[in-house]
């Protein structure tokens, strides 16, 4: 079944959605702001290219030279890689950094300097993901290969029992396929299942734009350091791979709690293609918020803790999701519908971790 043919319930006059998208809409011009960026927002941005883009620029000019601390700077540039992506790449791609389509592209294509390839993640993540969030064969966030189990409907194997444990390393490795493998992957699928053309996209456009991409970045973020860094060369890369485990435990720990936690729904469409609920009450039901009040991580991962408010809204820039949160919430309470919502980052973990320990038991859903 290809994703074209899902279909969720059409919503009724004066349903969950059109109440609370009026609502939202309202507070913005009751506030008389823009549901994009704004000067903190702007200053994030600034932040987090200096995370990543300072201390490689001390390490190919030569500046800092100790091998230790080559290592750091390829540490804390980690850091740098996550929050771009989290922070700017993910609001820009959406097109909620800005209401001008050319600054979006422009933030956007940073992704292609960390490695990856916008218009794969795109077609991942706004098109597949953000419209069939926990649909087993359609969302690829929880596609595992057999190697981890993140639905109830995959297969279970021995190895599973163990996932809560194992799950954590094979997460650091993320980044790593996504600069190797994955993305060729991808596009091999993609074009077999006809939703690259449905993109508007032809297959050979796109791999001529994914080789280009990972020429640019190879080139620059590893052979210029192992050129120009008077470390040895293991030194340089193994800070490089450091870098990529760093980044990739990071983004796995922020993204996998809002959607394989135990209050995760799995729903699947019937034979025709038909998913019971509405859309908006398809991303209540699979969605969950965390550390609603931790500021320093709200600031760190643009907001993605409120993954609910970005679910339901994702042209609203992150910013501003704290804000909304509450309109959100009192609108699903008043029509009955769910709100999950774990205190604290830790407690998200926690429940993530009880899920995959879950799903390493739990028989297949029939």
């Amino acid at each position: 079944m290809k994703a074209g043919i899902i279909k969720f319930s059409k919503p009724e006059t004066g349903d969950f959605y059109s109440v609370l998208t009026r609502r939202v809409n309202d507070y913005f011009v009751q506030k008389n702001i823009s549901r994009h960026a704004n000067a903190a927002m702007i200053i994030k941005t600034i932040a987090m290219l200096a995370f990543y883009f300072i201390p490689y620029l001390l390490i190919v000019t030569a500046t800092v030279t100790h091998p230790w601390m080559v290592i750091l700077m390829w540490c804390l540039a980690g850091l740098g890689v996550s929050g771009i992506g989290l922070s700017v790449m993910h609001d820009a791609n959406h097109g909620s950094y800005s209401r001008n389509p050319k600054v979006n592209a422009l933030l956007g294509y940073s992704l292609n300097l960390l490695g990856g390839n916008v218009m794969n993640w795109k077609l991942q993540h706004n098109v597949l993901h953000h419209s069939f969030t926990n649909v087993e064969g359609f969302d690829e966030d929880i596609e595992s290969r057999k190697v981890l189990r993140f639905s109830p409907h995959q297969p279970l194997y021995k190895h599973h029992r163990y996932q809560y444990i194992y799950a954590w390393v094979l997460y650091s490795v993320m980044t790593i396929l996504w600069i190797t493998m994955k993305e060729f992957r991808q596009l091999a699928r993609w074009k077999n299942d006809g939703i690259i053309e449905a993109q508007g996209r032809t297959y050979k456009g796109i791999m001529a734009e994914l080789i280009a991409s990972k020429t640019f970045y190879y080139g620059y973020a590893l052979v210029l350091p192992l050129l120009l860094s008077p470390v040895a060369w293991w030194v340089t890369l193994s800070g490089f791979i450091l870098m990529h485990l760093i980044s990739g435990l990071i983004l796995a720990m922020v993204f996998q709690p809002a959607h394989v936690v135990p209050s995760s729904e799995y729903p699947l469409p019937d034979n025709q293609g038909n998913i019971e609920n509405t859309w908006a009450i398809h991303q209540l039901l699979t969605t969950s918020n965390f550390a609603p009040t931790n500021r320093l991580l709200c600031w760190y991962v643009g907001g993605l803790n409120f993954q609910v408010e970005h679910h339901l809204f994702p042209n609203v820039c992150h910013i501003h999701y704290k804000k909304i949160s509450s309109i959100v919430k009192d609108t699903a309470q008043e029509f009955g519908l769910p709100y999950y919502e774990l205190p604290t980052f830790r407690s998200a973990l926690q429940a993530h971790g009880s899920q995959l320990y879950n799903l390493g038991r739990l028989s297949p859903a029939v």
